[in-house]
């Protein structure tokens, strides 16, 4: 999922003793346009021109393999700066090769040749070949594997073959046109053979940075690597990223010259403040996320679709969007976002409609109030949506107690299927058949129906028939209220002004360190 990214989400942090300080006043003052500081200090207005410091909301977790874990903050760090991928996706979603030169696809659209590139290096000096590949990819689909994009991509890879050091054959059991889309994910980099097992603390890759060092809780500190292919144009030797999943502390962050850019804002109400100071440039984009109520679909009562059904029709999504995401955001009726190829609008289906969910709960013997605990991760939209959501549900009968938990609380609980609701944003594109097609995943939906159209999807190649079974696969997920779905997120992104490269939205969650540079310094006369 990545939980956001999953999909997924990613947090459970201990900020700061100074970030701890700032209470609810301060974020107000901040708000209103009360400065902390009346300018930034000069020095670090301008800023080493080789160095910069990066705001995350949630702290990789629980360590820095994206292919092991599900969590998007580990992508976010490590993704395009530590570990690549034979290909790489653009802001725009656009593929271009990365470790690989160029592919083929052969005619029966089932096998993928691939020409790597020559003369790259891990960053231990050791090469980077098909050999790599093919390990890296064989781990991937291996039984005892829980690389999250198993069952969507790497299940679907029959054989590895190595034609020779830099020819690579990926042979399918099914055509897959998006593959080389899927193979610039994060669950889809080149590890090091001799040191996969490391890769949650020490991972080593072929991308222009290392790891310095890890701050728990803190921080992450990155390197330009001097034997990376292209160093010479790498610009940021050094990069920092700081863990604030505190609102008011991003603010308050920003606004002292500690963090340079927070490339997914969270405290969107400070936006207006951000967009008046000439010190900062604020941008909005789109992201591939898609932001839901989670669903317990093995308890009871929730496992009745009537039950879940009127969960649905009681969230007002544009009240949680106007109210949790300052109105930045597009409501979504099942698990597609916008951006997503075959996206089909399914919000009228389960309009506010609070009669309606009353109706529900009582076809289906539900006696009220129903009680559910509502569990929620550190970020902001589930924090301050979860109060949203649980207002809405208490209007029709539903008690939701709100419990909030670290992130490696939520992976251990609600991600282990240990709770009854919970809200997290699911930032993987076209992940319904990591999410939907596994009965075992998190909120457990089992549904044959939907596994045979995810099957069908992945034998078709005629483009209509597919865009037929993406509706297809969006209404059953829609008509079975596997989850409530809420809200397609916008990418938010505040930065120091004179910053360059710094995506404007997200089709993946990505840091692309090596992309960014400072504009030169304004010359004084």
């Amino acid at each position: 999922m990545a939980a956001a990214g999953t999909g997924h989400a990613s947090p459970g942090l201990t900020l700061e003793p100074r970030d701890m300080s700032l209470d609810r006043r301060t974020f107000t003052a901040l708000i209103a346009g009360t400065p902390l500081a009346a300018t930034l200090p000069e020095a670090a207005a301008q800023g080493a021109r080789d160095r910069i410091v990066i705001g995350m909301t949630l702290e990789p977790s629980p360590g820095l393999d994206p292919t092991t874990a599900p969590a998007a903050a580990i992508g976010e760090v490590v993704h395009l700066n530590i570990l690549e991928g034979l290909t790489k996706i653009a802001p725009d979603g656009a593929v271009s090769p990365l470790l690989a030169e160029s592919w083929i696809q052969g005619l029966d659209g089932r096998t993928y040749t691939f020409i790597l590139k020559k003369g790259v290096r891990f960053s231990d000096g050791k090469p980077f070949d098909a050999n790599a590949v093919k390990f890296s990819f064989d781990r991937a689909r291996a039984p005892n594997s829980t690389n999250r994009s198993r069952k969507a991509v790497f299940d679907n890879i029959s054989s590895v073959v190595v034609q020779d050091a830099h020819t690579v054959i990926l042979v399918l059991n099914q055509p897959e046109a998006m593959l080389p889309f899927r193979l610039g994910e994060n669950t889809a980099v080149i590890l090091h053979p001799d040191t996969a097992a490391q890769a949650a603390t020490k991972p080593i890759g072929t991308g222009p940075y290392v790891l310095d060092s890890w701050n728990r809780g803190s921080s992450i500190v990155l390197t330009a690597s001097p034997t990376h292919r292209d160093a010479e144009r790498v610009r940021i030797k050094r990069a920092t990223f700081r863990f604030i999943n505190d609102p008011a502390a991003q603010v308050a962050a920003l606004l002292a010259g500690d963090v340079d850019v927070i490339p997914r804002f969270a405290a969107l109400p400070a936006l207006a403040q951000f967009r008046a100071d000439k010190r900062f440039e604020v941008v909005v984009g789109s992201t591939s996320g898609k932001g839901i109520l989670a669903i317990n679909n093995r308890k009871a009562p929730l496992s009745d679709v009537r039950v879940r059904r009127a969960i649905s029709h009681a969230i007002d999504r544009k009240a949680f969007i106007d109210g949790a995401q300052e109105g930045l955001g597009t409501p979504i009726g099942s698990h597609f976002a916008p951006t997503d190829l075959g996206y089909v609008d399914l919000t009228a289906m389960y309009a506010h409609n609070p009669d309606r969910a009353r109706a529900l709960l009582r076809e289906a013997g539900v006696t009220a109030p129903l009680n559910l605990t509502l569990t929620l991760p550190p970020p902001p939209y589930a924090r301050k949506g979860g109060e949203i959501i649980a207002a809405q549900l208490a209007k029709v009968g539903i008690n939701a107690k709100i419990e909030n938990v670290e992130w490696a609380q939520w992976l251990s609980g609600p991600f282990k299927g240990n709770f009854d609701l919970t809200i997290i944003n699911h930032v993987e594109p076209l992940d319904y058949a990591t999410a939907y097609a596994d009965p075992n995943y998190y909120f457990g939906y089992d549904s044959a129906r939907f596994r045979g159209l995810v099957a069908t999807l992945a034998a078709t190649t005629n483009q209509r028939e597919k865009g037929r079974l993406w509706r297809d696969i969006q209404r059953q997920l829609a008509e079975d209220a596997v989850n409530a779905f809420i809200w397609n997120p916008a990418q938010v992104s505040v930065a120091k002004r004179g910053l360059r490269g710094v995506w404007t939205s997200s089709p993946i969650f990505a840091n692309d360190v090596a992309a960014l540079n400072w504009a030169p310094p304004p010359t004084r006369t």
